[in-house]
């Protein structure tokens, strides 16, 4: 073998033992990528079979048709969409706003116990929903709740069966959620940043609004759609407090699928599920991208 021999038949041999790595590696991944074929995928063609279906109740024949996505954009099922995105935004604002100064008191505060405290709490409260939550709040702050009777709030025309009653109770959840995704971008701010402010003559004001903010940006505006998604996607907790008195396109789909106000409205309910589909991925279409930023500039 000649010198200049060798080293090609090193480098060949090197990486013999790297294209056998990168194909264990792809074997590895497989289980994974059939999970999600099938929890995942095989449902979302389901979805998209059946809301593109139209069945003649005469003949049983089915045909494809854009029937039942036009339905899910008119009438009560648009005033449905409509509400849950109404819903979900004024709750993701406040709870975003609110998880903002939570969460930079947890950070700026000196006790370490306090601070594991809230985090380890949000940790819990943000996963907490559903009936048990429902529940919780109906014996709280309901018509005949400990709250509701002790402060006369009843008197003063307080509802929690209503929207702004669903907005304080997805702010239990929404508000440790922004917590839990804001806290990792405030520490990620640089302390020479601030003294960089100060040195230059800078206000506490002036700092926020010209170095932090525009550096936490992505990081908030990335939050606020995942806490728009978490409460647009939110059902057991709206179905066990306000049933239809408020409209939502989750319990307008899961009545008819039941068939509580109209039968053989099924594919309809699969229609309003493509809604709901489409807007998800526009969230996450946003999401995605802030958060790539947002982890440029703090790391």
């Amino acid at each position: 073998m000649t010198a200049t021999e060798a080293p090609v038949a090193a480098t060949a041999g090197a990486a013999a033992p790297a294209r056998r790595r990168r194909s264990a590696g792809r074997l590895a991944v497989l289980p994974l990528l059939v999970f999600v074929a099938i929890g995942f995928g095989a449902p979302a063609v389901a979805m998209l079979n059946g809301a593109f279906t139209v069945k003649d109740p005469a003949s049983g024949a089915s045909s494809y048709t854009t029937a039942n996505l036009t339905a899910s954009l008119q009438g009560a099922y648009l005033t449905a969409l409509w509400g849950s995105v109404k819903l979900s935004a004024v709750s993701a604002a406040i709870g975003a706003l609110l998880g903002l100064l939570l969460a930079q008191a947890v950070v700026t505060s000196r006790y370490r116990a306090l601070r594991e405290a809230v985090l380890t709490a949000s940790g819990v409260l943000a996963n907490f929903g559903g009936v048990p939550l429902a529940f919780a709040f109906v014996a709280t702050l309901g018509n005949s709740g400990v709250l509701t009777r002790h402060l006369g709030l009843a008197d003063h025309g307080w509802s929690l069966y209503s929207f702004w009653g669903l907005v304080i109770v997805y702010l239990y959840f929404l508000i440790p959620l922004m917590v839990l995704t804001v806290t990792p971008a405030l520490e990620g701010l640089r302390v020479q940043w601030r003294e960089a402010a100060q040195n230059n003559g800078a206000t506490n004001a002036q700092y926020w609004r010209h170095v932090a903010l525009p550096v936490l940006a992505p990081a908030l505006l990335g939050g606020l759609v995942l806490l728009f998604g978490s409460a647009f996607a939110a059902y057991a907790t709206a179905a066990a407090m306000v049933g239809s008195s408020v409209p939502l396109v989750t319990l307008q789909i899961a009545d008819a699928i039941s068939g509580n106000v109209l039968v053989g409205q099924e594919n309809v309910a699969l229609a309003l599920s493509l809604d709901m589909v489409v807007v998800a991925g526009l969230v996450m279409a946003v999401h995605l991208p802030l958060q790539r930023r947002s982890a440029r500039w703090l790391v």
